[in-house]
């Protein structure tokens, strides 16, 4: 991560193929963004632990899902090329064990830093070398006394296959040979550390708050589950499985979609590893046997000084919770002012749109609209697509209240949401006990829109309110992540939603939409028709600008329209959280663009696309990245905006984030990234907004109480 401030351009002209910068290497750069949070001094001591867990869970999916998928790449056809870089898998996956050890190295030497600050805080996390002889013996009787007995140890040698070691579980591994005779025979001794048997922490007896972990404990004492073996050497290993699987291309018709979901989630987590990780050091042979036994490429085992797992960072995290000043000052989400008390949310939103903005707003306003929609007389049907939703999901309990009062309630739950088929199945049989019609998705489609439609009848009148939003149905992440929902009535914007859930229900997508732009046939193109808006303005010599603030950009047919743009002089601002395939700045390619991400105490999630200058000037908000998968491969969805205050607000929020200059990086002509630091006054976009959220909530209160 460059720390210096660097030009915005190169010295020389650059080729176009200078423009573009690797997915994954990307992602990468993304995830070292992360990491560097949990270096920083000036954010609260608890909060710099999360961050170093959320940097190893980043990187475990991004191992099971991207480097899975590039191995498979390389293994079935070495011509493919990535179409923006033109490197092969090969070439990719050498680059990105590169760099994943580099970042392995960053990652143990704030690890380090953080555990000596966590012993000031009063708080230690031991091995054996730092603890006494008398400490040691009592941890090796409560070992003896409680932890075998719960063990399940195996040994492998001639007769004895390997046995099947599961995704991402640590277990204590063991080079020994037999005590019997001259040359005792060699084997391989295994024990599961298993999360679930023990608790990852366990207390050093006689003294307060210092803990061991019971993986290290485990293998601190393997010579005695082993006793007839001498042990050469030992440490702790873990794998990443593989987690690319296509249920499309496996799917048979004749199958039960739900039941073949099911089964191939446990054929998933048997799938080859990618990734073995040592945290000592092991003979050379031993570890060649285990990669030929497990079927990994040797280059893609890693020694690390930290421990395997760092989510126990979580429970240390817990422990300091008495001590405020270590975690970020408690926000929690507020009653936005749009909505007046004790009046029908439906009918205010058939007055005016309302725009609910997380975490600043709390969700409560869509949830209680939702129950009100399913004992509401007038109320016919609610329709609503689901991605991932919260363990105790009130969503759902809307949704069956609405099913149980005899309103015709019509569920998408998307069961190829990775990572979440299994919660999604179960979610799936609820709604279906309860009365709803329940889909299951398209065929080579996700369904990655976050819409809901109450329909309803009065006067003889059909009406709609229409949900468009940026991120899921989900009550926890509301909390977590920021995101955009629009709460509408507009007939043109509802019939259009009806007219995505009518083909939905028919296994079809919509290949036109009047108002909203609707992948996958009538997005992407739509968005190059407002590009080329801005540029035929800019080539009449008037102002002309794209604002953009998405998750990711690697659609390569969007970002050639943005360069595009660029070269004609369309003023171009991007807030890109993680992946960005185009390099800004670029001297006579991308001088006009201007990107930015935001790593903060909040996940930047919502999607927002700008176009053009006052009058002009159009807004929507999407559940759709720049990506292909988003814009050709999944039903997703953008919503204009018409209400002129919405319109407002989305546009000074995005401003703010533009000047950000204490969690924004900017991204530079080389590809990488360097802190925005200026002499303008701090601006934290996350806690402005809710500092304003707060205000407006207090403005409130003290009206309503003078009234």
């Amino acid at each position: 991560m460059k720390k210096e401030k660097k030009s915005r351009q190169g010295s020389e002209v650059l080729t176009p193929a200078v423009v573009f910068t690797n997915r994954e290497l990307s992602w990468l750069a993304f995830n070292e963004r992360v990491l560097e949070e949990a270096a920083r001094k000036d954010i609260p001591f608890a909060e710099r632990l999360s961050f170093l867990a959320i940097y190893q869970s980043n990187l475990d999916e991004f191992f099971r899902v991207r480097v899975g998928t590039l191995t498979d790449q390389d293994l079935l056809d070495e011509k493919v090329r990535e179409n923006k870089t033109n490197m092969t898998p090969q070439e990719q996956l050498t680059a990105i064990m590169e760099t994943v050890r580099r970042l392995n190295r960053r990652k143990d030497e704030i690890y380090a830093e953080l555990m000596l600050n966590l012993e000031d805080k009063g708080i230690r996390v031991v091995d054996f070398h730092k603890i006494s002889a008398m400490q040691s013996a009592h941890l090796e009787n409560y070992f003896d006394q409680t932890v075998a007995l719960l063990l399940s140890p195996m040994i492998v040698g001639k007769r004895q296959p390997m046995p099947f070691l599961r995704n991402y579980e640590i277990y204590a591994i063991a080079s020994m040979r037999s005590k019997k005779g001259k040359n005792g025979s060699k084997k391989t001794g295994i024990i599961s550390c298993a999360a679930n048997v023990l608790p990852r922490l366990i207390p050093v007896p006689g003294e307060a708050n210092t803990y061991v972990l019971s993986e290290e404990l485990i293998l601190h004492c393997i010579d005695h589950v082993f006793k007839n073996y001498e042990i050469e050497s030992k440490s702790l290993v873990r794998l990443t499985r593989n987690a690319d699987i296509d249920p499309d291309a496996l799917f048979d018709e004749s199958e039960d979609y739900r039941e073949f979901m099911s089964e191939l989630m446990k054929k998933r987590n048997k799938l080859t590893p990618v990734r073995m990780e040592f945290s000592r050091e092991l003979g050379i042979d031993l570890i060649s046997s285990l990669c030929k036994e497990l079927k990994v490429d040797e280059k893609n085992v890693f020694r690390n000084s930290t421990p395997l797992d760092l989510s126990y960072l979580f429970q240390l995290k817990d422990c300091l919770h008495d001590q405020k000043d270590l975690f970020y000052k408690y926000r929690s989400p507020q009653k936005t002012t749009q909505f007046r008390r004790r009046e029908s949310l439906m009918e205010q939103v058939m007055q005016e749109d309302k725009l609910l903005s997380y975490p600043y707003d709390s969700m409560e306003p869509f949830l209680n609209l939702l129950f009100e929609a399913a004992d509401n007389p007038e109320v016919l049907s609610i329709k609503m697509t689901l991605y991932r939703l919260a363990p105790n999901s009130r969503i759902v309990e809307a949704l069956i209240a609405a099913a149980e009062n005899g309103k015709d309630v019509e569920v998408l739950v998307e069961l190829k949401a990775r990572f979440d088929e299994e919660n999604n199945i179960e979610w799936s049989r609820r709604l279906e006990r309860a009365g709803c019609h329940v889909i299951y998705g398209l065929n080579g489609y996700k369904v990655h829109s976050k819409l809901c439609l109450i329909t309803g009848l009065r006067d003889s009148e059909i009406y709609y309110i229409s949900h468009v939003g940026t991120g899921n149905f989900n009550e926890k992440t509301a909390k977590l992540y920021t995101d955009y929902a629009l709460l509408t009535a507009n007939k043109g914007i509802g019939e259009n939603v009806a007219e995505i859930f009518q083909a939905l229900s028919q296994e079809e997508t919509v290949e036109e939409s009047q108002y909203l732009l609707a992948a996958p046939n009538c997005l992407q193109n739509r968005l190059i028709a407002l590009m080329d808006e801005e540029i035929a303005h800019a080539q009449s010599g008037e102002d002309a600008y794209i604002g953009i603030k998405i998750n990711s950009l690697t659609d390569k047919t969007l970002i050639l329209k943005l360069i595009e743009a660029s070269k004609a002089g369309v003023k171009i601002e991007m807030i890109v959280r993680g992946i960005c395939c185009l390099k800004p700045g670029v001297k006579n390619e991308t001088e006009n663009i201007r990107v930015i991400s935001i790593v903060g105490r909040f996940l930047e999630h919502s999607r927002v696309y700008i176009f053009g200058t006052g009058e002009r000037e159009k807004i929507y908000i999407s559940s759709a990245d720049f990506m292909t998968r988003n814009t050709l491969r999944r039903v997703e969805v953008a919503t204009p905006v018409f209400d002129t205050s919405i319109k407002n607000k989305l546009r000074t929020m995005f401003n703010s984030m533009l000047q950000d200059n204490c969690q924004a990086w900017e991204l530079q002509w080389d590809g990488s990234y360097c802190r925005v630091e200026n002499t303008d006054a701090p601006m934290n976009a996350q806690e402005h907004f809710y500092e304003l959220a707060y205000e407006e909530a207090a403005e409130k209160k003290t009206t309503a109480a003078k009234v």
